[in-house]
């Protein structure tokens, strides 16, 4: 089991961190369908996030990809409202969270898959702050909730706002490890973390989004890394979707 979570881990780790998006969103489910429960998967996937999403973040930095003016009112809402999400869970049945699992990644899956490309001319360049913030929230919220970094509600609803897929990707990359961190830290308060999945599973993502992010700018095109990320999330929300029938 503990060769197939590092191998499950780094997989998605890789994958994810081509659109910057926290494997989170996938390595829960996978986890679930592994017969971890899902209050235990959730801080795994957290801590997760936090540190494979880390590294990806400080590259985008050095080579000046990330606006800070759009990042920060991202950051200090989700994370506030990622502690928020977190606490809730707790008051939530495993069968709710799972439900509001399965709409997450068919959300995501579908804007993803559907959004239409905008002229590069076209995109916005504005700081609606209040909108930001407002995703932000949003994203914490569900991070903390259901134990998924926000990533793939933050990359969505900034496509419909109208903003740069590529600087979306740097934002989310560095907005997930914020928000992730806090609802890890929710968690292991309340005694929901086990410390040998954890390890094992962060190991393996550190080195997988390392890899993926150095792939990413060198060989793949952004269309084609939102196509592949679109077909993994509809693929596990069918699996959970039979999982829970």
């Amino acid at each position: 089991m503990d060769i197939l979570i590092f191998i499950i881990s780094f997989v998605a780790a890789f994958i994810f961190s081509l659109g910057g998006i926290g494997a989170a969103i996938i390595l829960i489910p996978i986890l679930v369908s592994l017969g971890i429960p899902i209050n235990i998967a959730k801080p795994v996937g957290l801590f997760y996030n936090t540190v494979s999403l880390s590294g990806a973040s400080i590259n985008n930095i050095k080579n000046k990809r990330l606006d800070f003016k759009i990042g920060i009112p991202i950051i200090i809402s989700s994370f506030l409202f990622a502690i928020a999400g977190a606490y809730i869970s707790k008051f939530i049945a495993n069968e709710i969270i799972l439900y509001l699992l399965i709409g997450f990644l068919l959300f995501s899956g579908f804007m993803f898959l559907f959004h239409k490309k905008k002229e590069q001319n076209s995109y916005r360049e504005d700081t609606p702050y209040f909108q930001l913030t407002m995703v932000g929230a949003l994203a914490g919220l569900l991070s903390g909730l259901l134990g998924i970094g926000g990533g793939g509600i933050i990359s969505p609803l900034m496509l419909m706002l109208g903003f740069n897929p590529k600087k979306i990707a740097a934002i989310t990359a560095f907005v997930v490890p914020f928000s992730s961190f806090s609802g890890f830290l929710t968690y292991w308060a309340i005694g929901d973390v086990d410390w040998h999945i954890l390890i094992i599973a962060s190991v393996a993502g550190i080195i997988g989004a390392s890899l993926g992010t150095a792939f990413m700018h060198k060989r793949l095109h952004a269309d084609l890394v939102k196509k592949i990320l679109a077909v993994i999330l509809l693929l596990m929300a069918v699996k959970l979707i039979y999982t829970a029938l």
